[in-house]
């Protein structure tokens, strides 16, 4: 134990029992890793952090939205130019969608440069008879169903550490760099307009974005924020001996943070209040999640407020709600209006592909976009008749054509599902299912 992490008590949740942790073989690797990890640089800054809980707390007020989305779990042959690029141009054109059409602030956090870890509802998976370890995310172990890919390997951890620093970089660059400029709108919209209803859609969008700019042009304004954007990162913090190492003291505050993220969330499946990842997240001060599911009750979710947001801070604390389209509408109003009465400064988020997987008689984990747009839906409704403000939502999805969930303005069934089915983990939207879902939710928030 560090003199850092004993003077600020950062090593508290290991007397706690901690949920989805892997079996790691050699703990003496563990410690040489975590100890690798602790004298690296930071991948974000405090003062990021800070800039996005600002952000955050005007969702709170109800004065923007946020659009956080990414891949199901990423992987370290994922880390490419190609990959980043088409992912972040895809959450681009959502939030060009949801600004332009919906007339709101966006808040643009990406699932992205950290999301290594996944956790499961079994330890173990078997095919034809043979058992091995579940595989938990590249920054636990391998994918292929072997017995060697299968052991959980720490070292795996640096190289997570190492693919978000290249992920980062390239988003940085993506962002700053001229490529999120506003008149990039058609651009990013080439390779795909003429085979894509949500495309065409799109196009047409931008066609006015374009008059509205040359207007501006013509009035001599062309503000800054037309030519970049603010991005930032997030993942589940699953693993916390990885979340640990990288907690830094922010040299402005004494303070400790995540520095592996901007924003970091807890699981539906490790919230619990006693558990190992609440107490750690109650010690660092970056803006953070909490997942809810249909199960959460008025007095758990107060209860989360009081341990995690003690001083009721605007913006550090979000709640994530994963209900399934056939429970929020009967689930979230109360849990909404308990929280509301107490007085918490709370961001509500919907997160619509968790509670909405099933799968297919071929073997396919998938997704219907209807119960997605339709958990979405519930979610505006409930908010609108508590006059509360529905805050942003949480997806997975991908920048490639892949055929992972079913539906869409270009259709996809069930039979497609083989043909680009890529996920290391759970269905994604494609870019059409994702600009679809934009423009539903633009709808929704101007309704």
């Amino acid at each position: 134990m560090s003199a850092q992490s004993n003077s600020l008590n950062l090593d508290s949740w290991r007397a706690l029992p901690a949920a989805q942790q892997p079996d790691w073989p050699d703990r003496a690797e563990l410690q040489k890793v975590v100890t690798e990890l602790g004298g690296l640089p930071p991948l974000v800054f405090a003062g990021e952090c800070d800039q996005l809980k600002d952000q955050l707390a005007a969702v709170v007020r109800g004065e923007a939205f946020v659009l956080q989305g990414g891949d199901c779990a990423e992987t370290f042959a994922g880390a490419t130019a190609d990959n980043v690029r088409n992912k972040l141009k895809t959450l681009l054109q959502m939030a060009i969608v949801l600004t332009y059409a919906g007339k709101v602030p966006v808040v643009k956090i990406g699932r992205l440069a950290g999301q290594f870890a996944k956790p499961r509802s079994k330890n173990t998976e078997t095919r034809a008879g043979i058992e091995l370890p579940a595989y938990r995310g590249d920054m636990v172990n391998g994918f292929d169903f072997t017995p060697e890919a299968r052991v959980p390997d720490p070292w795996r951890l640096l190289k997570a550490y190492h693919s978000s620093a290249v992920t980062l970089n390239l988003a940085r660059a993506f962002t700053k760099g001229g490529y999120a400029d506003l008149r990039q709108v058609h651009a990013w919209n080439q390779d795909f307009v003429a085979e894509s209803p949500a495309g065409r859609r799109y196009e047409q969008l931008a066609r006015e974005i374009d008059q509205a700019l040359a207007f501006m042009r013509a009035c001599g304004a062309d503000p800054e924020e037309f030519h970049s954007v603010e991005y930032y990162s997030s993942h589940e913090a699953l693993i916390l001996d990885y979340d640990q190492a990288l907690t830094r003291v922010d040299s402005r505050t004494g303070l400790p943070y995540d520095v592996s993220a901007h924003m970091v969330w807890i699981g539906e499946r490790t919230r619990q209040l006693d558990g190992a990842h609440v107490e750690f997240f109650s010690r660092i001060r970056n803006p953070i999640g909490v997942k809810l599911g249909p199960t959460t009750t008025p007095d758990e979710a107060l209860a989360l407020i009081d341990k995690l947001n003690p001083d009721n801070v605007p913006g550090r604390l979000t709640f994530i709600t994963r209900m399934g389209s056939s429970k929020i509408r009967e689930f979230l109003p109360t849990l909404v209006k308990e929280v509301t009465a107490s007085g918490a400064q709370i961001a509500w988020i919907c997160d619509p592909m968790h509670g909405n997987t099933f799968e297919t008689p071929s073997g396919h984990k998938t997704r219907r976009l209807d119960d997605v747009l339709d958990e979405v839906a519930g979610f505006f409704e409930v908010h609108r008749s508590l006059g509360t403000h529905p805050g942003g939502i949480h997806i997975e999805f991908t920048g490639d054509d892949v055929t992972e969930c079913v539906g869409g303005g270009h259709e996809i069934v069930e039979g497609d599902l083989a043909t680009r089915y890529e996920t290391a983990c759970d269905p994604r939207l494609n870019r059409g299912q994702s600009l679809d879902l934009a423009f539903r939710v633009a709808e929704l928030y101007r309704g």
